[in-house]
Formats: C-alpha cells, structure tokens, sequence
C-alpha cells in the first residue's frame, strides 16, 4: 500500500473541542495539516499548511511534537497516511478558511460519534487530543 506523508496539527480550545477541517470536493473532517513541499522538514510543512489553511500564522517553536502515526488515507484509496503530529495552541476566533477547505468544525466527543471522520483522526489523534 502506498504511503502519502503529512503532518498534521491537533489544536483544542479552552472548551476541549478539537479542530477538524474538511477539504473541497470530501466528505471526511480531519486535523488541518497536509503535504509536505520539497526540503521541507515535517514541523515547516505544518507551520505553513496551518497559514495556508486557516490563516495563522506560528512558528515551528509553537509546535509540540506527539509522533508519527500510520493509518488508511480518508480520500486515496488503497493507500495509507503516515502522519508527523504536534499539537499546537491558536486563538480560536483567528482560524478562517481559507485554500483548499470547504469548512471547519470544532468538535466535542459526541460530535465525533456522528460526524464523517478521517481514519487518522478516530483511531490516533482525537484520543490524543481528548487524553490531554
């Protein structure tokens, strides 16, 4: 199965919602992060998703790392993520959406019993997010 690596950020505002986004033409949320560009190290790549994405601006500093977590990609079939996580703290009334996202959700823990998830998110980072 193919890998696609990303980094991903898990962000949880005073209330213990966390921040999930949902990206155009899916149906699946998932934490804001992606793709890393060529040189980048894991921590770049997510500074510069997360202002791309939603408009905020951290730097790599502001990140805490969590691991490396391996699971079935939501939107490429047959391939699997191996996403490099941190978790990081934004002013919830500064994130817009902005690039490629359609929206973006902060949920609680019954939000996420009925909300279309991504398999990265159920099976590792929202239990890290709702652990802290």
């Amino acid at each position: 199965m193919p890998d696609i690596h990303v980094s991903a950020a898990v962000i949880v505002d005073d209330d213990g919602r966390v921040l999930v986004v949902r990206k155009n033409d899916t149906v699946r949320f998932m934490q804001p992060g992606g793709k890393p560009e060529e040189g980048e190290s894991p921590a770049q790549t997510l500074v510069r998703e997360l202002h791309e994405e939603l408009g905020v601006l951290l730097d790599e500093g502001d990140l805490e790392p969590l691991g490396t977590f391996i699971s079935e990609a939501a939107n490429e079939p047959g391939h699997r993520v191996v996403a490099e996580a941190f978790s990081a703290t934004v002013d919830p009334a500064a994130v817009t959406v902005q690039a490629e996202l359609a929206e973006l959700r902060w949920i609680t823990r019954e939000d996420a019993e009925t909300l279309p998830l991504a398999p990265l998110s159920v099976e590792h980072l929202l239990p890290i997010a709702w652990s802290r």
